[in-house]
C-alpha cells in the first residue's frame, strides 16, 4: 500500500474508532500510563487503548509479533500525522518506561525468549514498568551504584537501594542496574536486570515532592531472586545496555508532547488574563513572549521529526538525544513559567475548583526536575561538546 493510500486508511479508521473523549485536550492527571494497577479514567480511555493495541497502534513500528502494528517509520510517521490532525490522545504516555525506553532495548538485545515473554505486555498497555537506575550515592555519577546482585546458581540474590524511581509503587517490574564484579572498574561489573516487582523482598516507599504529590519512591532490595534468565545483554556488561536505554529515554523525554492534543498556550492564558482587542491576549508582552514560546516549540518539533528521520536512515549523530532532550525540557519549562505569569498570584492557589486543586501550579513546581532527570542539563552539555561539537577535554 502507498503512503496516500495508508493515510486514508489511517485517518477513516482513526475517525471511526477514536471516541471524542479521547480527542479533548489533554490535562496531566488524565494521562495514561496503563499496567496492572492502573485505574482508568473513563470508559473511553479504556476503549481507545484496547482498540489502538488490538491495531498494534500503540507500539506501532514494533514487529506484529510481539504485538506491535508492523509499521515503516514513513507509515508511523503518517498515523502521528493524522492522530495529532484529529487530536487523537496517545493511548499510552510515549515517554513511559517500557514503551518508550525498555521495549526498544529489548527488540534491539533481548533474547527471543525476553522479547516474547515481556513486549507483547507492553504494546497492550498490561505491564507497568520503572527505572531503577539512581542510588543515594550515584546520581550523575551513575557507574557508582552499589546494589548488589550475587551470582547463586540458577538466579541472582539482589540487596541495595534506588531511589527517585519513577512510579515504583504503580509498577508491575522494574529494570535495574546492579554490581554483579565489586573488583572490576566502576564502568565494569555493572548488569542489568529485569525484576518482578512482586517478588518477595521489594519495598517502595514514596518521596513527596514539592508539587505534593509523590511521583518518586525510594526502592529497597532485601534477598530479591532474580532468574538468570532475567540478565538483558551480557553479565558485567550492563554499562553499555544503558547507554543504548538512557539515549532512548532522553529521545523518549523529548517525544512526550503531541502539541495536536494538546491546548494551546494563547488559550489557556486567556483564560486568566482575558481578551483584549480582537479576541487577542490583553497583554501585549505576555502575547509576545508566549508568541516567541510558540514559534521556539514548532521549531523543535520539527527537528524532533528531522531527528527521527535521520535515525530511521540510521544517519542520525550520537549527539541527538541529548539535543532533544536538553532543548525540550527548557521549553516545558518555560511554558509553564509563562502559564504561572499569565495567572499571576490566583495561580499559586494549591486547592480549589478554578485552579483544579492547583494543577497548573504542582506542574510547575514539577517542571523544575526537568533539566535533571534522564540527565541533568549539565551532562547533557557535556555529551554534547564531546560527541556533536568535537571540542577538547578539560
Amino acid at each position: 500500500m502507498n503512503l496516500d493510500d495508508f493515510r486514508l486508511e489511517t485517518r477513516a479508521w482513526l475517525e471511526a474508532h477514536c471516541p471524542p473523549e479521547m480527542r479533548q485536550p489533554v490535562v496531566d492527571d488524565e494521562r495514561c500510563w496503563g499496567g496492572r494497577k492502573w485505574v482508568f479514567h473513563s470508559e473511553a480511555q479504556r476503549v481507545w487503548l484496547q482498540r489502538m493495541a488490538e491495531r498494534g497502534w500503540v507500539a506501532p513500528t514494533w514487529p506484529r509479533e510481539y504485538g506491535g502494528g508492523g509499521l515503516s517509520h514513513e507509515e508511523a510517521k503518517v498515523l502521528r500525522e493524522e492522530m495529532d490532525a484529529l487530536h487523537c490522545r496517545p493511548p499510552i504516555e510515549r515517554v513511559s518506561q517500557g514503551l518508550g525506553l525498555l521495549g526498544p532495548t529489548i527488540l534491539r538485545l533481548g533474547t527471543p525468549g525476553q522479547k516474547a515473554e515481556h513486549l507483547p505486555g507492553i504494546a497492550r498497555g498490561e505491564i507497568r514498568w520503572c527505572q531503577g537506575y539512581s542510588e543515594p550515592n550515584a546520581g550523575s555519577d551513575l557507574a557508582s551504584i552499589q546494589t548488589r546482585a550475587v551470582d547463586a546458581g540458577d538466579h541472582f540474590v539482589v540487596n541495595g537501594q534506588k531511589i527517585w524511581t519513577s512510579h515504583a509503587d504503580k509498577s508491575d517490574w522494574i529494570f535495574m542496574l546492579v554490581r554483579t564484579d565489586a573488583h572490576a572498574p566502576k564502568h565494569r561489573g555493572i548488569s542489568f536486570l529485569l525484576v518482578d516487582m512482586a517478588t518477595p523482598g521489594i519495598q517502595t516507599r514514596p518521596i513527596q515532592l514539592i508539587s505534593g504529590k509523590s511521583a518518586f519512591c525510594e526502592t529497597f532490595f532485601d534477598d530479591v531472586m532474580v532468574p538468570k534468565e532475567n540478565l538483558l545483554g551480557e553479565l558485567n556488561q550492563g554499562w553499555e545496555v544503558s547507554r543504548l536505554l538512557l539515549a532512548n529515554e532522553r529521545g523518549s523525554i523529548a517525544a512526550t508532547r503531541s502539541l495536536a492534543a494538546e491546548r494551546s498556550l494563547g488559550l489557556s492564558a486567556m483564560d486568566w488574563v482575558g481578551a483584549g482587542e480582537g479576541g487577542r491576549l490583553s497583554d501585549a508582552g505576555l502575547r509576545e513572549d508566549i508568541a516567541r514560546y510558540e514559534v521556539d516549540m514548532l521549531a523543535f518539533t520539527a527537528a524532533a521529526e528531522r531527528a527521527g528521520d535521520l535515525g530511521a536512515a540510521g544517519q542520525a549523530g550520537p549527539g541527538w538525544p541529548s539535543i532533544l532532550k536538553l532543548s525540550y525540557a527548557e521549553l516545558n519549562q518555560k511554558r509553564l513559567e509563562l502559564l504561572m505569569a499569565a495567572g499571576g498570584t490566583e495561580l499559586l492557589e494549591w486547592e480549589g475548583e478554578r485552579t483544579r486543586d492547583g494543577e497548573e501550579c504542582r506542574a510547575w513546581l514539577r517542571s523544575k526536575a526537568n533539566t535533571i532527570e534522564g540527565g541533568s542539563t549539565e551532562i547533557q552539555l557535556n555529551i554534547i561538546a564531546k560527541r556533536v561539537l568535537d571540542l577538547p577535554g578539560a
